[in-house]
């Protein structure tokens, strides 16, 4: 009888996902227009609307970087503008953190979500149509800025609620007059630093080299755009508003860490929390400063999944996780970066510990570290029981 009640309830919350696809109007609204400046105003707050069956929000952020005359050369780092936040923070009507990660980790889950680096777009050679990229307020920046230089910089991210517009899993019924939500934007006010690995991962712009500090250096003021995307007029039936109550159930989450005490090859193992199904895993090896990334190639021996009964559900040579990114992003990712993806089969953990990611470093030098993102589900009703994911950049 338990099996068939749960049978039950995954038809009727099918059918009401369809239903809420099918026939609410999907609305996308301005909800905050503001230009703040970093040194003053570090962190932004914003308080969604408390309508509709919310899906996610639309993050635009621009601002100026200029280097006086006689001031330090900049160059873009591996992640470049997709730094432009420090942290994404949003919380729930109940007060839950489901997004608490860099402005790096979400732009490559919006990535993967794309299949594609986000809002990115060909160019095009002899084809008689004028097609290209002239849309300097989406994603932008200069790969270097010369002294007596300057570059607008532009970066756009899609903070998710729930998993997509068709699959309503994290969804948010946001009708209600008695709580409320919100959006947390930690702007990158050291935009510009040395070339050190800190800086090298975590801010736009960099220095020549390590024993440079930026001088002369100008950030300008951040100004940033959010809209709400959202189903608005409902379905409704007999006894009201029809909502897929499965998927309210679920919180979508994206959570970064930092990690350290990484030896050469030696096992370092980076383990699940419990009570939660993940659909991505993005690590970033910090090893190195070089133009290409953070670490050479051949640095990582292998990386495995294994579970509490040390089955290695994979493990795979450096080469092979490239060629995993290419499959999922269609390029290559800035070296040390790694994407394990898992939506097909997520990875599901019961207890903190029974399933680990683990990393076989053939090189690792003094500060060697990892960022760890995470993109899971959980269920609202045992959330509370379960380990929490760290969150925040490292």
């Amino acid at each position: 009888m338990a099996q068939a009640a749960q049978q039950n309830a995954g038809q009727m919350n099918i059918m009401a996902r369809s239903l809420v696809t099918g026939r609410a109007i999907k609305r996308t609204q301005s909800i905050y227009r503001r230009t703040i400046d970093p040194a003053t105003q570090p962190v932004v707050a914003i308080e969604p609307r408390n309508t509709g069956l919310l899906i996610g929000f639309q993050v635009n952020v621009t601002y100026n970087v200029a280097v006086a005359g006689g001031g330090t050369p900049l160059t873009l780092t591996p992640y470049g503008a997709s730094n432009s936040f420090k942290n994404v923070t949003f919380f729930d009507l109940n007060n839950n953190s489901r997004i608490n990660t860099s402005g790096r980790h979400l732009a490559a889950v919006n990535s993967m979500r794309a299949g594609r680096p986000y809002l990115g777009v060909d160019t095009f050679t002899g084809y008689p149509v004028a097609y290209g990229d002239y849309n300097t307020t989406l994603v932008e920046a200069a790969a270097t800025i010369a002294a007596g230089a300057n570059s607008d910089v532009a970066m756009t991210y899609f903070v998710p609620v729930a998993y997509s517009e068709k699959d309503l899993r994290g969804s948010i019924y946001a009708g209600v007059v008695n709580a409320t939500m919100s959006l947390q934007l930690t702007l990158q006010a050291a935009a510009v630093n040395n070339r050190t690995l800190t800086g090298w991962s975590e801010a736009v712009y960099a220095t020549v080299d390590a024993a440079t500090a930026p001088a002369g250096v100008t950030l300008g003021n951040f100004t940033i755009e959010v809209l709400q995307i959202y189903y608005d007029q409902l379905p409704a039936g007999q006894s009201g508003v029809i909502l897929p109550a499965l998927d309210l159930a679920v919180n979508y989450e994206l959570k970064e860490t930092a990690a350290s005490g990484i030896t050469a090859n030696t096992d370092y193992s980076i383990p699940y929390s419990n009570f939660r199904d993940f659909a991505s895993t993005i690590i970033t090896y910090r090893n190195r400063v070089n133009a290409n990334g953070f670490m050479n190639p051949g640095d990582v021996n292998t990386w495995a999944l294994r579970s509490a009964n040390f089955t290695d559900i994979f493990e795979v040579r450096e080469r092979w996780t490239q060629a995993w990114n290419r499959q999922v992003y269609g390029l290559d990712l800035p070296n040390g970066v790694f994407c394990f993806q898992t939506r097909e089969k997520p990875i599901s953990t019961v207890q903190f510990g029974n399933m680990e990611i683990v990393l076989d470093a053939a090189d690792a030098q003094t500060g060697a570290n990892v960022l760890i993102g995470y993109e899971a589900f959980s269920l609202t009703n045992t959330i509370g029981n379960a380990a929490s994911l760290a969150g925040g950049a490292g």
